[in-house]
C-alpha cells in the first residue's frame, strides 16, 4: 500500500534507539537451535518455537534472552521491561503471551521517576541469528491507544546500524502495520516504510495474523497472511549503504508509549498481551 509514507514514518523515533542498543546486547554465535515445525517443509526449516510448554513457565532460555530495564529505550516508552513471567509467559496451550500491566508491585524505576507499566521484551540474541530466508510469526495483537506491539530484527554486528522491522502497530491505528528498513543515513524518519491495512476495517487485535518477510540478498518483501505488499531493494537505499548482507537475530515486545504512539489513554484496557503462536525461520520460500 501507498500513501501519507513520509507523514507516518515522521512519528516514529524508535529506530535509533535500537541501533544504540546493539551495542549492549549478548554476542551471537550460539549453535542454531532446531525445533519442530507444525508447517512448511521440512527440509527448509532452521529454526522455530512453538511455544509448547506448561501454563505460567518461561519462554525457553535457549532461545529467548530477556531485554530488562526502563530506560526510555531511545523513544521515550513508559514501560519496564522485566524477565517476569508476569509478563511473558507460556499459556500452555502453545502460545507466548506478553503482557502489558499498569502495575508495578516492585517499585520499578523509570527515566521519568517510578515506573508505571511493565511488558517484556525477548530477543534470540546470542542464541539464534541469520541472514537470508523466511522469518515469519503467527501473533494476535493487543489493542488500544499507547501500546506499541514489534516483531522485528536487528544485525549482530553493531557497526552496520540495521535493523529489519517486519511488523509494528500502534493502538491508534487498530488495522494497520508497518514493515520497515533502517540502516545508515535512512533510519528515524527517513527509514524505508510501507504500512498495510486490513479490509473492512478489520481490527489486527479480532484474531490471529501471519506477519513475514523473504528476505534474500536482492530483496527483503513483506507480507501480511501470505500478501506481499512492500519490496524493497538496494536501490531504495539511494546510494546508501545496504546493510542486509549479514545475521540479524529476532525480537519480540510490546512497548507502552512512546514518541510514536503517545501514552495510554485513561480509557486504554490494560492488562493487554500479544499472544504469538509460533515463530519460524525458513531457508528457502
Amino acid at each position: 500500500m501507498v500513501g501519507d509514507i513520509d507523514t507516518r514514518r515522521s512519528r516514529r523515533r524508535r529506530s535509533a534507539g535500537r541501533m544504540l542498543l546493539v551495542a549492549l546486547l549478548v554476542a551471537a554465535g550460539a549453535a542454531v537451535v532446531f525445533h519442530r515445525s507444525r508447517a512448511g517443509p521440512a527440509d527448509s526449516s532452521v529454526w522455530s518455537d512453538e511455544f509448547d510448554g506448561p501454563a505460567n513457565t518461561a519462554p525457553d532460555s535457549t532461545r529467548w534472552a530477556h531485554n530488562t530495564g526502563g530506560t526510555g529505550w531511545g523513544n521515550n516508552e513508559l514501560e519496564y521491561y522485566t524477565d517476569s513471567t508476569t509478563n511473558a509467559a507460556l499459556d500452555g496451550a502453545g502460545h507466548l503471551v506478553i503482557t502489558a500491566r499498569r502495575e508495578n508491585p516492585a517499585g520499578y524505576a523509570c527515566h521519568y521517576g517510578r515506573c508505571e507499566y511493565t511488558s517484556a521484551r525477548l530477543l534470540t540474541a546470542g542464541r539464534f541469528s541469520r541472514a537470508y530466508g523466511r522469518f515469519e510469526a503467527r501473533i494476535k495483537l493487543p489493542r488500544g491507544q499507547g501500546l506499541w506491539p514489534a516483531f522485528w530484527m536487528l544485525s549482530d554486528d553493531p557497526r552496520t546500524g540495521g535493523e529489519i522491522d517486519v511488523m509494528e502497530n500502534v493502538g491508534s491505528e487498530p488495522g494497520t502495520v508497518h514493515g520497515s528498513l533502517h540502516g545508515p543515513g535512512y533510519s528515524g524518519d527517513n527509514g524505508l516504510t510501507s504500512p498495510f491495512t486490513l479490509p473492512a476495517a478489520a481490527a489486527l487485535a479480532d484474531d490471529f495474523h501471519v506477519f513475514a518477510v523473504d528476505w534474500s540478498p536482492a530483496a527483503i518483501t513483506w507480507f501480511v497472511d501470505g500478501t506481499a505488499y512492500s519490496r524493497k531493494t538496494p536501490a531504495d537505499a539511494g546510494g546508501k549503504e545496504w546493510v542486509f548482507n549479514y545475521p540479524f537475530f529476532m525480537v519480540l515486545n510490546v512497548a507502552v508509549g512512546g514518541t510514536w504512539p503517545g501514552p495510554p489513554a485513561i480509557d486504554t484496557p490494560l492488562p493487554q498481551a500479544m499472544i504469538v503462536d509460533y515463530v519460524r525461520v525458513h531457508s528457502n520460500f
